[in-house]
């Protein structure tokens, strides 16, 4: 994987050497989204959670074009709210007829590149929002390893066909923030050029293509970190205004755990499957999600394997450039092993805008 990755990177440098003068200096530009929602919800288990809640980023992009075509460009996304992890995303990629070469810290290519069932609504199922408004599993059918420092390929597109590959090489120190508590004492930002975490490779496969007017998406991904392996694969049908599409993965119980620390209460298997309907400016959709897993951490603090049912009914409406009115209603059933079971349902509104 190293070999690969470095002899991508040695290609890049050299068809880069000879066009050191960009046409034009990098010159960053603001973008980003403003997410603000009301809702509310119940739940048998838990306190109500607030009624208000909010995402935000601030997105500084910038790119040139080099004199032989080679295009060059930096992204950094600041979160808009003080957070742990204030600075989202931050990479360089270097793009042409090579593919796409991104190093920074960014998802991996088993995260950008699968598919999910299609879903409007500001919860959702897969990888949403549910654990904001209640205690429950978040169900996720692609990489948990999150934003980490490392380099990632993409080939061009082939007859539809795109691949790509990934390596992190210490996920355990990459500007990371620690919230472990150890002696007493919390832990706190970890640089990038020290520590003991663990590898992670990850590669992803796409295929996009139209058959006389129907839309055919499918992905496969798979990525090994630490001990364990996490695989799956998605795919989304477009015919006429509607749009069909699922998802599924399968992670190993030691995904993400090295040697030293004892593997999860057992395998995680998660999948969703929806249907959405687009017209003007109006789309709706419908999703259901399911996870048997065993890593079992919730936001409300609850550990052990479990089952979780939930279903997401979205509204989306466009009322400008950029400004949407999106809602949900969703209704979910999380049973713990060795602990108190959850269900409730909720509903959701708000105003979601991109700049």
């Amino acid at each position: 994987m190293k070999k690969i990755l470095f002899a991508s990177s040695a290609l890049v440098a050299v068809a880069a050497a000879g066009s050191a003068h960009a046409s034009e200096p990098i010159q960053l530009s603001v973008g980003g989204f403003m997410n603000q929602w009301v809702g509310v919800a119940d739940q048998d288990v838990g306190e109500r959670k607030n009624a208000f809640q909010s995402n935000t980023e601030i997105h500084f992009t910038g790119e040139t074009t080099l004199d032989n075509g080679i295009q060059v460009g930096a992204v950094v996304e600041l979160e808009g709210e003080t957070s742990s992890d204030q600075i989202d995303e931050q990479y360089l990629y270097i793009n042409g007829g090579f593919g796409r070469l991104e190093l920074g810290k960014n998802d991996s290519a088993a995260d950008s590149m699968q598919l999910a069932a299609p879903a409007v609504g500001p919860v959702g199922v897969n990888d949403g929002d549910l654990s904001i408004w209640v205690d429950s599993y978040l169900i996720d059918t692609s990489s948990r390893a999150g934003d980490q420092n490392r380099a990632t390929y993409y080939t061009p597109s082939i007859g539809g066909f795109r691949a790509g590959v990934s390596f992190a090489d210490d996920s355990g120190r990459n500007g990371s923030f620690d919230t472990d508590v150890s002696g007493s004492s919390i832990g706190g930002y970890h640089d990038d050029t020290a520590g003991d975490g663990d590898n992670i490779a990850s590669v992803g496969l796409e295929y996009s293509g139209d058959f006389n007017g129907v839309s055919l998406g499918v992905s496969a991904m798979g990525e090994n970190w630490a001990e364990g392996n996490l695989y799956g694969g998605g795919v989304n049908v477009g015919i006429a205004n509607f749009t069909i599409g699922g998802s599924y993965s399968h992670t190993e119980d030691d995904y993400g755990r090295n040697e030293r620390q004892s593997a999860r209460v057992s395998d995680t298997d998660q999948f969703d499957l929806g249907v959405s309907y687009a017209m003007d400016a109006a789309a709706v959709s419908l999703t259901y999600g399911y996870a048997d897993y065993g890593d079992g951490s919730t936001s409300g603090g609850r550990t052990g394997a479990g089952e979780l049912n939930q279903v997401d009914l979205g509204l989306s409406y466009t009322l400008g450039a950029g400004i949407a009115w999106r809602s949900s209603v969703f209704w979910f059933d999380n049973e713990v092993e060795g602990a108190e079971d959850n269900d409730g349902y909720g509903a959701v509104t708000g105003i979601a805008l991109t700049f």
